[in-house]
């Protein structure tokens, strides 16, 4: 049995300018004025590290106690603006097709490692149809720590409870775009399928430690081997 982590942003879908749409309308909300710089995008970072980077960038002082406010507001604001989802995001090409080859293999447990916070992925995975291809329980979330790489760490952790096994590199894989999603893995204890369908060059992701790179998901068959290699 192999755990399937897949990243979300970038590497299942694209939100176009929604999640900075959303950091601009709270960071007015909880400082009074106007961001006038914004996280850099397709980064991977968590987003509680994004806003900590977002009121350093905008030179506000009280970041610690600040942070925790903007944090807690993201989800209903991403919820407000799931029309925006839609009409300015799409699928990444070959997304469901390779989701449901996954979640149709026996021996794989699909689920999730994202920098959104647990919330916030559940609103994008269910606006655009990817709820039921993956086991969003046993995934690891940003609300769960703001570390990505401990993030592996937890979604192993609830895998295991759920499935009676251990989870170690050995049976566990995450599917990401970004160089964050490469870290996660070297340091959080699992392979990595880099897929170079964000702002990261795949000679990037080679370079950091991806195990192994796709340009895209069109081809399912592919990515199933990958995934079945060293597992």
């Amino acid at each position: 049995m192999i755990l399937v982590l897949w990243d979300i942003d970038r590497t299942l879908l694209y939100v176009g300018d929604t999640d900075r749409l959303v950091y601009r309308e709270v960071f007015r909300a909880v400082v009074g004025r106007p961001a006038t710089k914004l996280p850099a995008k397709g980064t991977g970072v968590t987003m509680p590290v994004a806003v900590r980077e977002l009121l350093a960038a905008n030179d506000v002082q009280e970041v610690d106690r600040l942070a925790p406010l903007i944090v807690a507001r993201l989800p209903a604001e991403l919820h407000r603006h799931r029309i925006e989802l839609l009409r300015d995001g799409h699928l990444m090409p070959g997304a469901v097709e390779a989701l449901a080859a996954v979640r149709a293999d026996a021996d794989l447990v699909p689920s999730i490692v994202t920098g959104n916070l647990r919330e916030s992925a559940e609103i994008k995975l269910a606006a655009f149809g990817l709820t039921d291809y993956v086991d969003v329980p046993l995934g690891g979330y940003a609300s769960d720590d703001p570390h990505r790489p401990a993030l592996v760490r937890i979604a192993q952790a609830r895998a295991e409870r759920a499935h009676g096994r251990p989870f170690t590199r050995a049976n566990t894989v995450i599917i990401g775009d970004s160089l964050q999603d490469v870290r996660a893995g070297r340091e959080g204890d699992a392979r990595v399928i880099g897929v170079a369908s964000g702002t990261t060059a795949a000679e990037a992701l080679a370079d950091a430690g991806a195990d192994e790179v796709l340009s895209d998901l069109t081809d399912p068959v592919r990515l199933l081997e990958l995934i079945h290699a060293r597992g």
